[in-house]
């Protein structure tokens, strides 16, 4: 038996910031990052939430990639404030942080939030509807994944003025990012009729309207499409899981910092290839991935004649994509010292196949196999 839910109740369109205005007699904790706070962000929400009985407390220390560090310490301010409603505003790192903090500080009996809304104000991550958290130690250099019902947001708020501004070069990051969730809980192990219906209608809308959100950032249209294809996409993977892209990105993302959205955009294709095995589906070998990534060249309007014709078109499309945003091919090309990966490269291997992603990719995989698509965008010294 399979279980399919959406458990988060999602506001979307021009003006859903209205929903905040629900809230009365509340004591209000709003967790968000330091930019959020001085460019007025946090002013407008706390506008809408001002009077009828609230308090709102902020906490604005969030960072890219929240260190263990980080959440400790909003667990504290939690804490001393007593928040009985969280609010979490900003990119998938804010929303994670937010998430973490709201469910430590619950299980150590610091404090009980009954209703979380998450705002998200990049289109990628779909935190916003997921029961996934990432966190980074980052003495270690090592990103941790965590998966718990609890995690998930009650609320979402899909507002299109609150990506308007988003700048290029983070509108394509965050864009591919919500395409691989797509992509790959399309072809996960635990793909359902219902996931795969959230990835294909998220792909298709990525398809389109990224590339225009890219072009011109006032084009509310294309913002608002791509903002709710990555919620689309989230809670895709969020019943379906990921796969490899992601083990391989969180190695990237951890041991160079590099935003995580890139460091997928990096590996995509070659996991799409990695995992359509067209060696094997040329020798009579049925594949279930390369089947889907057909279907899908199909959806998006690429040849699709057969399995190799469609995985082909499709990786040079997100090739062609990459080319348009910017994103480089090569590690080197972010000027990081192939010396440095070499050293690297093994533990990175490991820990990718230790990676929680790993478990749901549709192609069993080996360290020689995370091993050679690495070497793609690090090339051996």
């Amino acid at each position: 038996m399979k279980e399919f839910d959406l458990s988060t109740h999602v506001f979307f369109g021009e003006n859903s910031l209205e929903r905040l205005e629900w809230c009365e007699n509340k004591r209000i904790i709003i967790i968000t990052d330091a930019f959020m706070e001085k460019s007025g962000v946090v002013d407008k929400l706390k506008a809408r939430m001002d009077g009828r009985g609230n308090e709102i407390f902020v906490f604005s220390k969030t960072v890219p990639d929240p260190p263990i560090e980080v959440i400790a310490e909003g667990v504290k301010c939690l804490a001393e404030c007593q928040a009985n409603v969280m609010v979490a505003l900003g990119g998938g790192s804010a929303i994670d942080a937010a998430k973490a903090v709201r469910v430590m500080a619950d299980r150590m009996g610091f404090g009980h939030i009954e209703e979380c809304f998450a705002i998200p104000t990049t289109s990628g991550t779909g935190s916003e509807v997921t029961k996934f958290s990432v966190i980074t130690d980052s003495a270690k250099g090592v990103k941790y994944p965590l998966v718990d019902d609890d995690l998930q947001p009650m609320v979402a708020i899909l507002d299109p003025e609150l990506v308007s501004t988003v700048p290029p070069a983070i509108t394509a990051d965050t864009g591919i990012d919500a395409l691989v969730h797509a992509l790959e809980a399309y072809v996960s192990t635990e793909a359902t009729d219902f996931t795969d219906a959230l990835a294909e209608k998220a792909t298709t809308l990525l398809m389109k309207f990224l590339p225009l959100a890219y072009k011109d950032g006032n084009d509310l249209l294309a913002r608002e499409k791509v903002h709710n294809a990555a919620c689309l996409a989230g809670m895709a993977f969020n019943a379906a899981g990921l796969g490899i892209c992601h083990s391989i990105a969180h190695q990237i993302g951890a041991k160079f910092h590099i935003s995580h959205g890139r460091s997928n955009a990096m590996v995509l294709a070659e996991v799409i290839r990695f995992n359509a095995d067209l060696e094997a589906v040329g020798k009579g070998h049925r594949n279930i991935s390369a089947r889907k990534y057909q279907r899908m060249a199909k959806l998006i309007g690429l040849p699709y004649v057969n399995n190799l014709v469609a995985v082909n078109a499709l990786t040079r499309r997100i090739e062609e994509m990459k080319r348009m945003f910017g994103i480089p091919a090569t590690l080197k090309d972010l000027d990081i010292d192939p010396v440095d990966v070499s050293e690297l490269r093994s533990e990175m291997v490991q820990n990718a196949l230790k990676d929680k992603c790993t478990q749901t990719n549709p192609r069993p995989v080996s360290e020689e196999d995370i091993a050679k698509i690495l070497n793609k965008i690090t090339p051996l010294v």
